[in-house]
This record gives C-alpha cells, structure tokens and sequence, in this order.
C-alpha cells in the first residue's frame, strides 16, 4: 500500500514538473472593442527567452508605439518566474473587425505562434474629461496647427503653409517626435524651407491660454490649378511627458510618457482664376511684382563679331513657372539659343530673385540693325490688376563688313509708288483664237494600246511571280546571296574604320568569311585553317593566293593584341581586296 502512495507521489510531482516547463506565447489585447479615436495596446507574452520575434503586420490599423520589451523575474518559494513581454501601442485607421494576427518566435530550436484576436473599432467615443487621466491631458496640453497665409490666392500666387506644434507648459516633450504622414501637396508648386532640425522655441498663444510652440516646417506653394484644392494634413507620432500626483524621494513629480498622434487636419485652399478682362495678348503666366530689362554688352561692333543680348525679370513671384519673352531680330543678325540662367531663393512670402536669358548675336554685314521694344506681361495680385512693362529701343551699328542689297536702315523714307499709263501695257485685250482640230480616240492606236496593254502585260507578271517564288525557294542560294553581300558591306566598313585597328580587323575578318561562306558554302567557324586550304585547292585556287587568304585570317587574329601601325592596316586591306579578286578568278566550281 505505501508502493501504490509512492507511485502517486511520482507521478503528480513529474506532471507538475512539465506542466511548469511547458513553454507558452501568448497575445493579449488592452480591449477587443474601441473607438477610432482611442489606442489599442497589444502584448505578446513569452515565460521562456526566445530568439527571432516576428509581430503581424497588423492590417487595419497604424503603430504609433513600440515594439517596448519588458523582462520579469521573480522567485516564489525558491521557484523561478520569468516573463517576457514585446508591447505595441496602436491607432485603428477605419472602422470595421479587424484581425490581430499571428506572432512567432523561436524558444530552444523550436517555433510558436499565438493566437489571432479580433477586435472591433467603433465610431469615436467621448474621451473621459479626467484631469487625472494622462491621454486626455497629453491630447488636450498638445497641438499641431498648420497656418495657411492665403486660403484665397489667385492660380499661380504665393501662399505658405506653417506647421507649428504647440505645447502647453503643463506637459514636455523630451524625445523627438516622428512623421506618420507627410502631405504631399498635389497641384501645387511647392518647396519647403527647411530648418535644418534646428527647432528655436517661441512663446506664444494658443486659444488664449500661454503655450509654448516650435516651427516644424514652412513649405511655399503656388497653386497650379483653379477651384477648390486640398492640402493634406501632416500627421505626428508624438511622445508626451505627463506629470501625475506621484512624487518620488526628493519630492518631485513623476511624470509618465503618452504615446499620441496629432494632425494638423485638412486645408481647403479655393484658388481663384486670373481674370480675362485686360489680359493683354503676351501674357505668358507671370504672377507677382517685376521689373523687366533688355541689355547688351556692345552697340558698336564689326561684322562676325558677336554680342550678348540679354533679357532680365527680377522681382518677387513664381519666376521659375513663367517663360521670359522671346526677341526677333532682322535676318541680317545671327542669333543663338539663349542660355538661362536663375538666381532665385524661396522665403516665406514666394520665390524672389532674377531669371535671365542671354543670347549670342552674330551680325553678318555693315548696317544699323535696330532691336524694338520687347513687352513684358503680368499679373499684380495686390493691385488685382495686369500691368505690361516695355523695354527701350537698342541700336546695333556694325561698323565695318561686307553690304548687302538687303541692308536697309528703317529709318530710311519711304518712296511713294506711282502709276503711269503704260502701267497695264502687258496685259493683251484683243484675242487671236484658232479652232482645235478634233481627233476620234476610238479605234485609234492609243486605245487599242491601252486595251490590250494589260492583257500582254499579264503573262508577263506570271514569270515574274515564278522566278520570284522560285528564288525565295532556293534557301540555300538566298543564304549564299546573303553571305555575299555581308561580304561586302564588312569590306566597304572595314576602309572606313582604318583609324582603329580592333574594329577594322573585326570588319575584315567578317568580311573574309562571309566571303568564303559564299563561294564554298561552308560555315567557316566549323573548320580549321587547313581545312579551308584544302577546299579552295580542290576548287583550283593557286597555292600562293590561298597562302595569302591564309595568313590575312591570322592577321585578324593576331592584330587585335599586337600593335600594329596605320601603313600594316593600309597594305592588309589592299591585300584581302587583291586576294578576293585573285580567288573570284582561279576558283572553279564542281560540274563546270
């Protein structure tokens, strides 16, 4: 009886023993139901060290928090407890069931899964106005806004969009924040100002209470489209230090870290149209205040020799979004493509700077050439009015070169035409008609040509179209054919390439074994040298011509990494011309 106890003994202290070794892996959910405007934590808990933990992708919704990994160790009664935890904090992005998914990791060689959890997001819920509570004071202590300059700008006027963070002197932020969503401003222009990471804090207002606020980015945009446009919001992952009712040793306040996403919310910008009423007719898109020039570096010069013409817009608008007037100068001035050139910065209020166009001008003969007043164009949204600016006349004075008929000065007087009575002396009033003689076209040899002209013509289409079909039947003919003309294009290719050696020698060795594919129809890369000796001596080529062939293949071969001068390249062409011509006239072919 006291076996049968023992036995039990055994058997219950071994059960509990693996049930204590059992490993688990385990997801747990801080709720399976919450509003989109509220987070959810996930844990994936472990009582045993593994190794290669791998989360879900969690569909549905975005991180904002985490991975945080917790470790715990206790002894119980001389027992062990270990835990571990990874922890990711979670922001639904719609609403609907959504699926926690698997998570794995690797404990003593072996792989576990937890569980999938589903969980269900709701509308937004009320968040609970707990000053004691650390989310609703983190969400209401910190802000970030985005400060439009112009929510009406005209198509193609500077506005600036200003994302400032403010924070409330209650709570810190101590650690840097991160980008969820950054706008990317579809039809518009845009460029950012960037700070260079370099945040300066300002004291500010904010709904009338003192906050304190950075500049996170200043951003310049030209809309490029009219009606209603949507700026994207810039959406932030922000951790936030919330001091709660708990001090530690030295009575300071405990502070706890919330995790929070903000965003600066939607912008609708409604663009308005340039108006059409005194648009003038060479406005080409300029919107902001200018100042227009035309200039040369000389006015007095020689024929053939050149000047710089130059066309300048400076001021502050969309300078990189607008093409600058082009000039037309008299036949007798040689003019270039000009060359752009932009000095251009971006502030807050809009690019500012200078965009020039300087062309080269080349006069052909002796003259005075006059440049007329260019116009530029635009539109001045402060006034809301466009305003069209004129440059002054320029006079170019060739000095010395060669007249031409067609030089003329403009400012020259203009002859008045007269008529006399002999004006119109040319024109014959009296008729001098003689009949046709009519000719009958039937029955004569012009129509019986063209009716029986098709019918002798088709038997001559049907040779034709026989020879052809038999040509195109022939394959192997075709492909000696071929071979031949290849021959021929790689010969005519290699004179052309006698200044460099590797090509020409690559075009010659082509040249020589199309050729023999075409008189002895073989593949050359199939025989040897002394293969192909032999063939062209069965056909009666002389000893000394197949010598040459011969050796201007191993010329191809060896030239290619030997040096070798321009009159060996001259001489080895003429030789294979010579050698070809040879071969054309001593080769005989079977049956002949």
């Amino acid at each position: 009886m006291k076996l049968k106890y023992i036995l039990y003994i055994l058997i219950f202290t071994l059960c509990g023993s693996a049930t204590f070794a059992q490993v688990t892996f385990d997801a747990k959910v801080s709720k399976k139901r919450l509003g989109i405007n509220e987070r959810l934590r996930v844990d994936f808990e472990m009582n045993k060290d593994g190794d290669n933990f791998n989360p879900p992708d969690f569909k549905g919704f975005r991180v904002v928090g985490g991975p945080n990994q917790a470790i715990s160790n206790s002894y119980i009664n001389g027992k062990r407890s270990y835990s571990k935890t990874y922890s990711y904090f979670l922001s639904p992005q719609s609403q609907g069931k959504f699926t926690i998914g698997q998570a794995t990791i690797e404990i003593d060689g072996e792989t576990y899964k937890s569980l999938p959890i589903q969980v269900q997001v709701t509308s937004a819920v009320a968040q609970p106005k707990d000053g004691n509570n650390a989310d609703y004071v983190a969400s209401e202590k910190v802000h970030l806004v985005a400060e439009v300059s112009n929510s009406k700008p005209y198509l193609n006027q500077a506005i600036s969009v200003v994302y400032k963070l403010y924070v409330s002197h209650d709570v810190s932020i101590t650690s840097s924040w991160r980008e969820i969503d950054t706008p990317k401003f579809a039809d518009f222009w845009s460029q950012n100002i960037d700070n260079q990471g370099n945040f300066k804090v300002y004291e500010g207002k904010y709904q009338g209470e003192d906050y304190r606020y950075v500049v996170l980015r200043t951003t310049v945009l030209y809309p490029q489209k009219t009606g209603k446009l949507e700026i994207e919001p810039l959406t932030l992952d922000v951790p936030i230090d919330v001091p709660t009712n708990r001090r530690d040793f030295f009575g300071r306040r405990i502070t706890t870290r919330v995790n929070k996403t903000i965003s600066a919310g939607k912008r609708t910008i409604d663009v308005k149209p340039l108006p059409a009423q005194g648009k003038p007719d060479d406005f080409a898109g300029a919107v902001g205040d200018f100042d227009f020039n035309v200039s040369v570096n000389k006015n007095k010069l020689d024929a053939n020799e050149s000047l710089e013409l130059t066309t300048r817009v400076s001021g502050t608008g969309n300078l990189k979004l607008f093409e600058l007037p082009s000039i037309t100068l008299p036949n007798s001035l040689e003019v270039y493509e000009p060359e752009r050139s932009e000095k251009v910065r971006t502030t807050r209020s809009g690019m500012n700077g200078s965009v020039t166009e300087t062309y080269t001008v080349v006069p052909q003969f002796k003259g005075n050439y006059p440049i007329r007043p260019l116009t530029f164009s635009y539109f001045d949204p402060k006034t809301e009015s466009y305003k069209t600016l004129s440059s002054e006349e320029i006079v170019i004075d060739v000095e010395s070169g060669p007249v031409t008929a067609s030089t003329t000065n403009e400012a020259d007087d203009k002859k008045q035409v007269v008529l006399d009575k002999n004006q119109f002396k040319y024109i014959k009033l009296d008729t001098n008609l003689q009949p046709i003689a009519r000719e009958n076209f039937f029955k004569s040899p012009l129509f019986w040509s063209l009716l029986g002209g098709p019918l002798l013509l088709i038997p001559i289409f049907i040779l034709a179209g026989k020879k052809r079909r038999e040509r195109l039947a022939d394959v192997q003919g075709n492909r000696l054919r071929r071979a031949n003309k290849l021959a021929k294009k790689y010969l005519r290719d290699a004179k052309n390439q006698m200044g460099n050696k590797a090509v020409f020698y690559e075009y010659l060795e082509r040249a020589l074994h199309n050729y023999l594919k075409a008189k002895l129809n073989i593949e050359t890369s199939d025989f040897s040298k002394e293969r192909i000796a032999k063939l062209l001596s069965e056909r009666k080529v002389e000893p000394h011509t197949i010598a040459e062939f011969t050796g201007l293949l191993k010329s191809c071969e060896f030239a290619r990494y030997t040096p070798t001068s321009t009159v060996a390249i001259k001489e080895d062409y003429k030789k294979a011309v010579s050698v070809i011509a040879a071969i054309d006239k001593q080769i005989e072919y079977p049956g002949s």
